[in-house]
């Protein structure tokens, strides 16, 4: 029977720790619950004790997903194994991923300790959080490192505890394949009870070589692989998910084992991502990127028309890139759409197919023809704002080359109809700050990106706003025909997620 190797996401923890990707409590049960549908085998959703909103969304994601492990990090250290399990404990299948660091480096520099210190905080700590939980993970930062010898005592230590999986990272991506290979190959052979728990690895990209390091490893005998989705993750990244399981997919001849993951859902989740932390994946970019399946060269086109296989090593379909273009109008029904829906791999609830069905109408009414990639963009871009703190009622423009915008924004709140006006250096200049004087805020604008949805004039666009606020960011995200309508709603989108955080406090 073929080898399983599981997947261990880590898209919430150390993905969203990276610059720019951090995520809201709604966009994080959102992904968790993307993650559950890909098919990983757990989710490592924050890091409880580092702050109260990380402590609420590994909570909340505990609670809304079934069938998937979630796991919780923690220093080795009582307060923060305690804090963990209360977030995670109503998880179906909850999981305390305690670690400390090892390397010689480490030990002395940042935890000044001694090795013999190191070692009995560390199976204490397993011991500890056993005692709470199951299914415990132990990690040894920085092994590779590490001295072996010492890497091989309290591996051995933790297992002796109570650890069910024992992770080897490269934290700072600084090994090969070829010595990772002989690091994991070593703990197979001088731990004499790693048979009995999960070897896993935990590979960073500062070389490039995440995903290599991470493949080297399951031939070498690992079990688990831990990664992000587009390899996001703290400087470099971390090994994409997207690389590895497809890796072991294309080449199963090489590489030992299989993994539980859809693949079909790959694209949808990578998309996800790049929604929500605004941050673009590189056109070149392995399996996910804008050019992974474009042929342009006439040599390539021509084999590609004789047969796929002569560059083509997947399918676009395996990663779920519909070649679906079906195109409709606004003489097209509602069974019609929902059907189109269906085919596209979209589970929508009745209320909230009516909502999608009336935007696309709408749309209709300004495009001729509505690809798949605009229906998409109604769906990831729609925003409830009925129950948040501002909403839009109306905006006016006046704009020319000749004269000073000048922006008139209506909106709601609690009832009361608030309206300023604001001169600017163009239109969406004068909208926000029309919409700052409605909110009496100040914010600083860290990050705006309009894309295009489709070709065409009459495209969408799709606007990404990041405001900086307290040391903190919040996003906001809106897709229309009109782009300073998109800003505007992708503007008081990031404002309503600040008030919304500001009043769960």
């Amino acid at each position: 029977m073929e080898k399983m190797i599981k997947i261990f996401d880590t898209t919430l923890r150390d993905g969203e720790q990276s610059p720019g990707c951090s995520m809201n409590i709604e966009e994080k049960i959102k992904m968790a619950k993307q993650l559950e549908k890909l098919g990983v085998d757990i989710i490592e959703a924050g890091f409880p004790a580092s702050s109260k909103g990380d402590f609420n969304s590994v909570k909340a994601i505990a609670e809304s997903v079934t069938n998937v492990s979630v796991a919780g990090l923690a220093r080795a250290l009582k307060g923060d194994i305690d804090t963990t399990w209360e977030a995670i404990k109503n998880a179906q299948h909850p999981r305390i991923h305690t670690f400390i660091a090892t390397s010689d480096i480490h030990m002395k520099y940042k935890l000044k300790k001694t090795p013999e210190e190191v070692y009995k905080q560390a199976v204490e700590m397993v011991r500890y959080a056993k005692s709470k939980c199951d299914d415990i993970e132990f990690s040894a930062e920085d092994a590779t490192r590490t001295r072996p010898e010492f890497l091989y005592k309290i591996v051995e230590g933790a297992i002796e505890a109570g650890a069910t999986a024992i992770n080897i990272p490269d934290t700072v991506g600084y090994t090969t394949p070829d010595e990772f290979y002989k690091i994991i190959k070593g703990v197979r052979e001088n731990v004499k009870n790693i048979d009995k728990v999960d070897i896993s690895v935990h590979c960073h990209n500062d070389l490039g070589l995440g995903v290599a390091n991470s493949l080297a490893a399951v031939k070498a005998g690992a079990t688990q692989i831990e990664c992000t989705v587009n390899g996001i993750g703290e400087r470099a990244g971390n090994a994409a998910l997207e690389e590895v399981v497809m890796a072991m997919k294309v080449r199963k001849d090489i590489y030992p084992g299989q993994t539980r993951i859809n693949t079909e859902e790959i694209y949808k989740t990578s998309q996800l991502v790049t929604k929500i932390t605004g941050v673009e994946v590189q056109p070149n970019k392995a399996i996910v990127g804008e050019n992974a399946f474009a042929h342009e060269s006439g040599i390539h086109q021509h084999g590609m028309l004789e047969n796929k296989e002569t560059y083509e090593i997947m399918t676009p379909e395996s990663i779920g890139l519909s070649k679906n273009k079906m195109v409709l109008g606004k003489h097209s029904g509602k069974h019609a759409f929902e059907n189109h829906l269906n085919e596209c791999g979209y589970e929508l609830s009745k209320e909230k197919m009516g909502e999608i069905f009336i935007r696309f109408k709408e749309l209709a009414d300004k495009k001729k023809d509505v690809s798949t990639e605009d229906i998409e963009a109604l769906i990831d871009g729609a925003r409830e704002i009925k129950d948040k703190a501002y909403r839009l009622n109306r905006y006016t423009v006046n704009t020319g080359n000749t004269i000073t915008p000048i922006v008139s924004i209506n909106v709601e709140k609690d009832g009361e109809i608030i309206e300023n006006v604001a001169f600017g250096d163009g239109p969406v200049d004068a909208a926000f700050k029309a919409i700052d004087k409605i909110v009496d805020v100040e914010f600083k604008l860290n990050k705006y990106v309009i894309k295009a949805v489709t070709e065409g004039s009459d495209a969408q666009g799709e606007v990404f706003i990041r405001l900086g606020k307290d040391n903190k960011n919040y996003n906001g995200r809106y897709t229309s025909t009109d782009i300073v309508e998109a800003s505007i709603m992708a503007y008081m989108g990031a404002i309503n997620n600040y008030f919304d955080e500001k009043g769960r406090r």
